[in-house]
């Protein structure tokens, strides 16, 4: 064998060992919900939350890759709507989130089953420039999947956010990731 060969080869072992897709683990957000996530994400510190999630709800967990790239995240709020609504509910999150991006393409927008249980699911890439102005900065382009579910008087909202540039790679994982949510009755 040639050596142009040989190195062509190891090129490709090696790119491919790169973009393999991570392993995942069941991790327990709370005594009742679960998820399966790459073995490498850790969870976020709390200063580390408080920073990137400045919102009056502190997201219930919070796992982040090893670069800091992807987030994952859980939220819960009190609602009184019920699981039968989120059909109705779909239209209302629809506009929060194109009132949230300055471009949103969506990719999936629907209500369905996970593991038994309604949940509605945005798939989307989605476009957030800086508006304030004398501000020069490139938009924040992001690949996400935001999906809702209602437990007994809890909202539950799970969001995965990715680098647009990582679509590609990620996006068969984060559909894993996301489906694998686990409530238990």
């Amino acid at each position: 064998m040639n050596m142009r060969y040989l190195a062509f080869l190891a090129i490709i072992l090696i790119a491919g060992a790169a973009f393999a897709a991570p392993k995942l683990k069941k991790i327990n957000l709370t005594k009742e919900i679960s998820i399966k996530l790459p073995k490498d994400f850790t969870p976020m510190s709390d200063d580390d939350i408080a920073r990137e999630y400045p919102a009056t709800t502190k997201p219930l967990a919070v796992y982040t890759s090893p670069d800091g790239n992807i987030d994952f995240s859980l939220t819960q709020k009190r609602t009184t709507f019920r699981e039968r609504d989120l059909t109705m509910l779909r239209e209302f999150y629809k506009a929060n989130l194109v009132e949230t991006f300055t471009n949103i393409d969506f990719i999936r927008q629907e209500v369905t089953a996970i593991d038994g249980k309604q949940f509605i699911v945005f798939e989307f890439v989605s476009n957030l420039a800086d508006t304030r102005g004398a501000s020069n900065l490139k938009p924040v382009q992001k690949y996400s999947i935001i999906m809702y579910t209602i437990t007994g008087n809890q909202l539950q909202i799970y969001t995965l956010h990715i680098p647009f540039q990582l679509k590609n790679q990620w996006q068969d994982t984060a559909r894993e990731i996301m489906g694998s949510v686990n409530i238990k009755k």
